[in-house]
Order: structure tokens, then sequence, then C-alpha cells
């Protein structure tokens, strides 16, 4: 195996809204000294927002919208040897958004599952969870907030038990917990960390014997005690830690600690360097494609515009999956059946980006998209591959869409069009009356459309209700009876971008009674098929 390929590590940052995630982003960046002081998502102290978010929108409301690709080498204390290159991909918890988080989550090998020490297990990590045992990536847990007030660790770790349906084994035990918070003792390495709380800069570690007298002087005789206590119970419940289980996916390593105050996160960066796997073979149609192949593959995985608001700029991010990728070389592109070459293709940290001359498997590339892209697209060195996976889902809300300023219809025209290559949302046109419908998967998908039309585009739009209940895209073997359904539903017929027919059903029963009439017409709820 290629040197190159064993120092990539890709994960993503994933978990139910506010239990941190974007936080502890900041603080790994802090330690690949990317950044020299950490900002946070919601301060009154600090003036820095997020480094990972960039958008106006994220700034304001405290949320991330969009997933940021971040990269920093970083090489733990006291090893030597070539640094390990990480990649984040922070991603939305936002239920709203949960369509970009799955789709990051097919061109990572691993993930981190951040979890709120008071709250526990939410309902968006139960199904981010899901996601991540249909595709068998492996988890690492991070417990955080254990500056606050929470629940007993033990409970905690059998309510991951129970509800992500995971083994679990801690490889750090928390000493204490909110106001009486003393540290973590690091179980992988047997340290011990004392904390002092400082947001922005790093925490010092302290070698000591758990059964000698020197316990006592760090954190006082009862801590003492009940650490010892909790340590054998600890290793008495939960079997050894074994690196192959976790990257099978059976077993989940758990850190505790607080992002926000900088403590218990080199711990997890020290030991997810050492046990997270290296870039993995992918699967495409046709075969399994392993990273150590010569020849370059990738796939398209996101695309995000107007990352730069002075230039109208859409960006494509590329997943590289084998070989290596060559700046300014030609490369097959499967879907158009032609040949593109890239000029500049950039890495990322959030928003500031730099030019690559090369890339190898486990990156992620930009690449300045002119509109020859779609998600799911592959590129190759010639061979005809399709990298699929990657689900769009059928909408539950509908809006029509209307310019509100007659004389910015161009600028218009052109913010929709970028923001839906996007995957935001879903666009329809009536063939019937020829308006526009976006459909979306939340609410606030609306929100931010409007609002980036404006601020991106300098466009307005108004939205006006329409009563729909579902949009299904139509086929069949039957021309005639196609050609019969849609002269029988001409006023619920619509095209998606890319002029395909779909039905847009205004209720249940009128769907149930369609497909019943109709028996030749498939009707499928997700644009893949």
């Amino acid at each position: 195996m290629n040197k190159e390929i064993e120092r990539r590590r890709t994960f993503a940052i994933i978990s139910h809204p506010d239990a941190g995630k974007t936080t502890l982003t900041e603080k790994f960046l802090l330690f690949g000294g990317q950044i020299q002081v950490a900002g946070a998502v919601k301060n009154n102290k600090i003036r820095k927002t997020a480094t990972s978010d960039w958008m106006d929108i994220e700034k304001q409301r405290g949320i991330s919208v969009s997933t940021s690709v971040m990269e920093f080498d970083y090489l733990p204390e006291g090893q030597s040897g070539d640094p390990y290159k990480v990649n984040i991909l922070d991603t939305p918890g936002h239920q709203d958004f949960a369509e970009d988080t799955y789709r990051t989550l097919t061109a990572v090998d691993s993930a981190i599952i951040v979890v709120d020490s008071a709250k526990g297990v939410e309902a968006q990590t139960r199904k981010l969870m899901e996601v991540c045992r249909m595709r068998n990536t492996p988890v690492i847990i991070f417990i955080n907030k254990m500056d606050r007030e929470g629940r007993d660790p033990f409970d905690l770790l059998d309510e991951l038990e129970q509800e992500l349906h995971i083994h679990v084994r801690p490889l750090s035990w928390p000493i204490g917990q909110g106001m009486k918070f003393k540290g973590v003792y690091n179980i992988f390495e047997n340290n011990l960390n004392l904390f002092t709380p400082d947001k922005q800069r790093k925490t010092q570690k302290v070698e000591v014997d758990v059964d000698s007298s020197d316990l006592e002087q760090h954190v006082g005789e009862d801590f003492a005690k009940r650490l010892r206590e909790d340590l054998e119970l600890v290793d008495g419940v939960y079997p050894e830690f074994n690196v192959d289980d976790y990257r099978k996916a059976e077993v989940a390593p758990v850190f505790f600690g607080s992002a926000l105050n900088n403590f218990g996160v080199q711990e997890l960066l020290d030991c997810f360097v050492q046990i997270a796997p290296y870039p993995q073979a992918v699967k495409a149609e046709e075969r399994m494609v392993k990273p150590d192949e010569p020849k370059f593959t990738g796939f398209i995985f996101k695309i995000t515009a107007n990352i730069d608001p002075n230039h109208r700029s859409c960006i494509a991010f590329c997943k590289v999956c084998s070989g290596k990728f060559l700046r300014n070389q030609p490369y097959y592109h499967v879907r158009l059946d032609k040949s593109v070459r890239f000029s500049s293709p950039t890495q990322f940290m959030a928003q500031r980006k730099s030019t690559v001359d090369e890339a190898w498997p486990g990156d992620i590339v930009g690449l300045p998209d002119n509109g020859i892209f779609k998600i799911g697209d592959t590129l190759t060195e010639g061979e005809h591959l399709h990298f699929r996976g990657l689900p769009s889902f059928s909408p539950e809300l509908f809006k029509y869409i209307e310019n509100d300023d007659p004389m910015k219809s161009k600028q218009f025209q052109k913010g929709i069009e970028q923001l839906m290559n996007e995957g935001v949302a879903q666009m329809f046109v009536n063939q019937f009356n020829n308006r526009r419908i976006i459909g979306t998967v939340g609410q606030l998908q609306f929100e931010v459309i409007q609002y980036r039309l404006e601020h991106e585009y300098n466009a307005k739009c108004r939205w006006e209700p329409v009563h729909l209940y579902k949009a299904c895209w139509i086929e069949s073997d039957d021309a005639q009876e196609l050609d019969n359904f849609k002269k029988r539903k001409y006023q619920y017929m619509a095209k998606d971008i890319e002029g395909r027919d779909v039905f847009l059903a205004d209720s249940s029963y009128v769907l149930s009674m369609a497909e019943e009439d109709f028996k030749h017409i498939k009707f499928h709820f997700t644009s893949e098929f």
C-alpha cells in the first residue's frame, strides 16, 4: 500500500443539532495548527465565529446549513515519522438538511458521533447511526459537555448500547461532572488530564500511576477512590478494546470531554489517527474500486454555489477513490461522455482555498463547475464506472416560487438554477400553467433559499402556497398508456430540472387511484431509479 494513502484519514462529524459538532471541529483545527485561536458558535465574549460556518446565514443563526470541508496535517506528541493528513467534513445537524449529511457520509471512511451528556441519544443521532450501519462505517462516540451537570456515565453508555445497537468501549473516563469536574483519565494511554477551563488554548497532561498515592494529590481522596472503583468496573464489564472490531463497525470507542473548554479533544484526536481506517475500497455498480489502483476514479458528492461572493462560481466536491488526481490532466466525465480537464482544482479550509497539484485517495478536491456536474457524477481515466448510493429524497413541502422584482429576472433565473444544482431543494415546472414549484424536506430550506437569492444573487422572491401531497417520477414501457395518463392528468404534470416527467399528486387518495387505474406505469419516490 502506498504511504500517501496510509496517512490519510477522512471522516465526518455527525450529531443531533446543538450537541457541539462545529465547536469540536474548531478544536481539531486548533491542534492541527490551522488556526491559532478557536472561535465558537454561540459566544458573547469571543468576537470570532466558527471557521466552518462561513455563510452569512450561518453566522446569524448559530447553526450550520451546509457541509464544509477542512484538511490539516497532524502528528500526535511523542511520535515520529510522517504526519497524518486529516480531512474533516463538518455536517449540519438540523433535520431539514439531513440530505446533505447523508450524502456526505458516502464520501468518508469513518465518523465521529457527538452526544450531549445531559440529553443522551436524540432522534437525529439514531437516524444518522442507521446510515452508518447501512454502509458499515466505523464510528467513535464523543460525549460532550462534561463540564455541565449531566447524567451518570454508566447510564449514558447503557443508553448508547440500547439505542444505537452497537457495543461500546470507553477509552477515557471522567472524574466528577459539572461544577465538580476534575478531569479525564485516559484509558487508552494510561495518563491523567487535569481540567483547567480555557476556551481557546490547549490543556496539560500529567503522567500518573492509578494505584500510587500521586493520584490523591491531584484530585483528592474521594475522587481518587471513586475513579479506581469505576475503572475496575469498566474493565470488568466491557471487553478489551480490539482495533479490528472497531474497523468492522462492531464496537464504538467512547471518549468524554468538553469541546467548548477544549478538554478531552486531544485524546480523541490522538487515538483517532492511530486506529481509524485509511481510505477503503469503494463499491461501484460495475465492481469494487480499490484505493491502490493506478488509475484515477472519483465521484461528486456535493456542489456549493458562491463560496466566494465576488464571483458567481460553483464548486463541485470530488472524493478521490483510487489512483492519483493530477492538475491539468484530461479525465473522462462518464455521464456526459466527454473528456474534461481542470486547471485550478482546490483544497479547502472551509471558505479559504488553495490550488492543489495532486490529490490521493481519501482527499476531497474542489473542482470549478460551470454547469457540467450533477451530484453523483463519476470521473475516471476512460473506464465506464458508476458510483451509486447517493440518496435524494422525495420532497414533503411544496411552494410556488415567484419573481418579486421583474427587473431582476436574469439574476433570479441564474440563482435558482445554481441553488437547485447544489441539491438544496428540487424544482418542478408545472406543464399546465408553467409556474415553478419548489419542493423541500424541511421548512428552513425555504428561508435559506430566499435569503441566499437576496444576498448572493441580488434577486427577490416570494412564496405562494400550493396544496400537494407527493411528487413522483413516472416511467412506463407502454408508450400509449403513458400518453393517456399525461392527457388525463395534464394539470398535475410537471418536469424536473432534467426534463423528466413528474406527477404531482394532491392527496394520497389521488395517488392510490392513479396507481390502480394505470397498472403499467411505475411511480418512483426518489429521483434515483
